[in-house]
This record gives C-alpha cells, sequence and structure tokens, in this order.
C-alpha cells in the first residue's frame, strides 16, 4: 500500500499530530472517542523532498523534545539546499561541477540565463530545483530548447534553480554514520542504465546496477572516503547520511550532493552500503535511535 499512496484511503486512518508541548512528549490522535495521547521515545523522519528532509519537520520534533534520527534543522535545511550545500563546499576547496544558480522573480531573464549557461557550462546541461529531493523536478538538457523547457519545470518545484556542466563519468556513493567517531563505508557504484539516474530509474522501471564495492583503485576509494567524512562535518550533519560522488574515466572525483535522510528500500545504496561494511539493518536501526537518543 506504501508505494502506491493507497494508504491515504484506508478506512482505519486516524487524523493525528505531533503536539508541540514537551509535556506530551508524542502525537495526539483524535479518535472517536476523544484526544489520545501516545508518547514517542524517538521518531525516525522517514520522510523525503520538502517538509521532510529539509528541516520542517525536524523543526517540529525539536519543538516538542522528541529526539529524532539524523541531521538536525540546520543542517537538513543547508544539506536540502543544493545552492547552499555547493557554496559551503566550494569553500572547502572540494572539486564540483561548474554551475550557473537562477532565482525566480520578475527580473528573471531566460534568454541571459540561458545565455550564460551555453557559455559557461555547454551541452548536455542539468537544470535541478535547489530545493527537491528524490530527482524531482531534475532535467538533463541537450539544446535550447530542452534547456528553456527543464528551467520552467525546475520553477515549478523551487524559486531557486541550479544549472550545472555534465560531468562524464561513473556514480559512485558512499554511507555515513555518525557518533562519537564517524563511521563512513565502503564506495558503491551505480550503473543507471538509463540516461541519467532519475526518479523514475531509483524507483519505478528497477534497471539500475549496483556494485559493492565500487569499481575503484583503492587510493580514489580512500579520497572519495575521506572526502565524504569532511563534508558530513563541515555542513554539521548527524545520524546519517548519503554522499554522492561523479569519477571521470581518469578516475577524478567530484563531488554531486549529500543527502541527509536516504532511502531504505530494499534496492537502496545506504543500507546496502552499510550491510556490506558489517552492520546488519537491524544493528543500523539500533544505532541510529541510539544516537538520537543520546544528543
Amino acid at each position: 500500500k506504501m508505494p502506491e499512496d493507497q494508504w491515504l484511503n484506508c478506512t482505519g486512518n486516524i487524523p493525528c499530530l505531533i503536539s508541540p508541548d514537551r509535556a506530551c512528549h508524542g502525537m495526539l490522535l483524535f479518535e472517536e472517542g476523544g484526544v489520545r495521547t501516545v508518547r514517542l521515545d524517538a521518531a525516525i523522519p522517514v520522510l523525503h523532498g520538502k517538509n521532510g528532509e529539509d528541516g520542517t519537520v525536524q523543526g517540529l520534533l525539536t519543538l516538542a523534545g522528541i529526539p529524532y534520527v539524523g541531521c538536525d534543522t540546520y543542517a537538513s535545511a543547508v544539506c536540502m539546499n543544493k545552492i547552499a550545500t555547493k557554496r559551503l563546499c566550494a569553500g572547502l576547496g572540494i572539486s564540483m561541477a561548474a554551475s550557473e544558480e537562477l532565482t525566480a522573480g520578475p527580473d528573471f531573464d531566460m534568454n541571459a540565463a540561458v545565455c550564460a549557461a551555453e557559455e559557461k557550462l555547454g551541452y548536455p546541461v542539468f537544470v535541478k530545483p535547489a530545493n527537491a529531493g528524490s530527482s524531482v523536478g531534475i532535467t538533463k538538457a541537450r539544446s535550447r530548447a530542452e534547456l528553456i523547457a527543464g528551467i520552467e519545470k525546475a520553477f515549478e518545484n523551487d524559486r531557486l534553480v541550479l544549472m550545472e556542466e555534465a560531468v562524464v563519468g561513473r556514480e559512485v556513493e558512499v554511507a555515513v554514520l555518525g557518533g562519537e567517531r564517524d563511521f563512513v563505508s565502503e564506495c558503491g557504484e551505480i550503473a543507471p542504465n538509463s540516461d541519467f539516474y532519475d526518479y523514475e530509474t531509483k524507483y519505478i522501471s528497477d534497471v539500475a546496477e549496483y556494485y559493492i564495492p565500487a569499481r575503484l583503485r583503492p587510493e580514489t576509494a580512500e579520497i572519495i572516503r575521506g572526502t565524504a567524512r569532511r563534508i558530513f562535518r563541515a555542513l554539521g550533519c548527524t545520524g546519517l547520511s548519503r554522499v554522492d560522488f561523479f569519477v571521470t574515466a581518469d578516475e577524478t572525483v567530484y563531488f554531486n550532493e549529500i543527502n541527509t535522510l536516504p532511502g531504505f528500500t530494499a534496492i537502496s545504496m545506504y543500507p546496502q552500503l552499510m550491510r556490506r561494511s558489517g552492520l546488519t539493518y537491524a544493528e543500523l536501526i539500533d544505532r541510529l535511535v541510539e544516537d538520537a537518543c543520546r544528543r
């Protein structure tokens, strides 16, 4: 029922909300006989995209005094915003794809935006909403017409848009588990077997192939793991994150993005990487909840 959102229509659903009253420390369930309180020891905010991994629900849980798994409000907001992430990582000297930023508004000039992309980035170019999860609203433009359409689509999802040059290379990811000593998994590689690793490939078509460990030289894998740890710490992350990179044919490494609430499905990379690094799914959940309650 979950993948198709059929649970929304279940007759047994009960309206509820997180109480901002710390004395409640949990949820209010609005049942036929009245309101019932359910105490929560900790929460795992398994919500993707806006209002899930952008710090919104993290702020609510903080106000409610309920421990929660993952990054705090600040880190969640920063890491969700691709533009903010790139600006902070640029200050660390981390290699990334060249990019251009766009802001919707009365002064936005489509022609100027397209010309800037063509001059600085070339084709193909990726167009991304700054704040959106699971590759929602992302397009790969190979021409001026496709670029204009991609910008318009991205603006449907956010007022801030990022245009990035296309890096020709493999997609490599590592899983980071926060704690007293941040643990970084071995590298995993994704072969999308599609034009790029978009929403359809991630969740619907299931055509992607995964390689753990990634097909890399050992020294390249160590560079990626070390860079992921630096980014995790510099952006103030806690709990967990998945850090994504591109690796070119000569094994030059480019940071792509960080995901503070990575997928936990059967095909998701984060739990697979942790399992291959020695942590079972159950042990991983235990570690995450223990970390949340300790903070």
